[in-house]
Formats: C-alpha cells, sequence, structure tokens
C-alpha cells in the first residue's frame, strides 16, 4: 500500500505540473494513477486485513464524528484508518480514478490515442473556412463538444483531487498533533506503533 501510495503522489504531482507538455509524460503519469488506483481497488477486496475498505470504510456519521473528536482532542486513535481516513482513501481514489479516465476519454477524442480510443470517437481537425473566421461558438457545444466534455471532467475531478490532497496532508498533520504521533513517517517506513 506505501508503494502505491508514493506512486500516486509522483504521478499526480507529474500529470498535475505538466498540465499536458510534454504529453507523453502527462499521459504516463495518467496511466501510472490509473493502474495504481485499480490495483488498491483490488487490494481492497482480498488484500489483508487492514487493507480491505470492509476493515475501515464507515459510514460518513462516523467519520465526522471522528473529526469532531480530534478537533476536541479526544478522538480515538486507530492502528489502521481512521473513520475520516477511510473516507478520505475512498475520496481520493474516486477523483483519482474519474481524472484518469477522463483523461484517457480526452486522449481519445483529441488525439484518436489510448484504451478508449476505439470507443470514444476522435474529433475531426477543422480545415473549412469556420476555421479562419473566428467563429467558434459551436466548440462548446457542436463537434467538439465531446472533446469539450471529456476535458471539462478530467480538469474538474484534477482540481478537486488536489483540494483533498490538501485536506488529506491537513488531516494528517492534526492527527498527527493529537496523537502524538508522525503518521507522514509511518507512510515512508511502514512502522506505526500499536
Amino acid at each position: 500500500m506505501r508503494i502505491g501510495h508514493w506512486v500516486l503522489v509522483v504521478a499526480f504531482a507529474t500529470a498535475y505540473l505538466t498540465e499536458g507538455e510534454p504529453e507523453w509524460l502527462h499521459v504516463w503519469a495518467g496511466y501510472a494513477i490509473a493502474a495504481t488506483v485499480a490495483l488498491r481497488l483490488l487490494w481492497g477486496v482480498i488484500g489483508p486485513q487492514r487493507a480491505r475498505f470492509s476493515d475501515f470504510v464507515t459510514g460518513p456519521g462516523r467519520a465526522v464524528a471522528y473529526l469532531r473528536d480530534l478537533i476536541a482532542g479526544r478522538a480515538e486513535r486507530h492502528v489502521g484508518h481512521s473513520p475520516a481516513g477511510g473516507a478520505m482513501t475512498v475520496a481520493l481514489l474516486v477523483t483519482l480514478g474519474v481524472t484518469a479516465f477522463a483523461g484517457m476519454g480526452t486522449l481519445a477524442a483529441e488525439e484518436g490515442e489510448g484504451p478508449l480510443a476505439g470507443i470514444v470517437a476522435q474529433i475531426p481537425e477543422t480545415d473549412g473556412p469556420r476555421a479562419y473566421t473566428g467563429d467558434h461558438d459551436e466548440d462548446e457545444h457542436g463537434e467538439h463538444g465531446e472533446e469539450s466534455a471529456w476535458k471539462e471532467v478530467h480538469e474538474v475531478a484534477a482540481n478537486l483531487t488536489l483540494i483533498l490532497i490538501l485536506l488529506h496532508l491537513g488531516g494528517v498533520a492534526l492527527a498527527s498533533a493529537r496523537h502524538g504521533e508522525n503518521l507522514a513517517r509511518s507512510m515512508v517506513t511502514g512502522d506505526k506503533r500499536a
């Protein structure tokens, strides 16, 4: 799990900071994210107990109660994921998965490449008079609508993922302070006191 966590950190930072330039780096970072999310979903079902979703995914009420108690300084310590950590894990897996899938859709629509190329119609390049008149009103809803939709979902999901990452870092810092342990170090070393 720790290796997957750090693959996601490096791949998301690479994809987000490159914003498609160079395209090959952005695309391969996206593939690394997609593969890691897929493996984590599988591991969440068949992996060891602490890695299984059934061990740490709770309802939103427990996550909110844990956060309230954490802020008040009376939250119960967890050896595995806390209820808030479980909720954040699910939220990040969803947004990362949507970002990667929409990125593949964008690549298929714009370039006719990638795993969705046979499913998503490629948008033809415009060589007609409209390309030179500046009249691009149809781009939003006309022949480029599918490309725009994929790209819009990709960008919104990536930005939402970034917001969740910042909240995640804040939560890790707060939980580390409240519980008197360095949770970030445990994600590097694998050691967490029981």
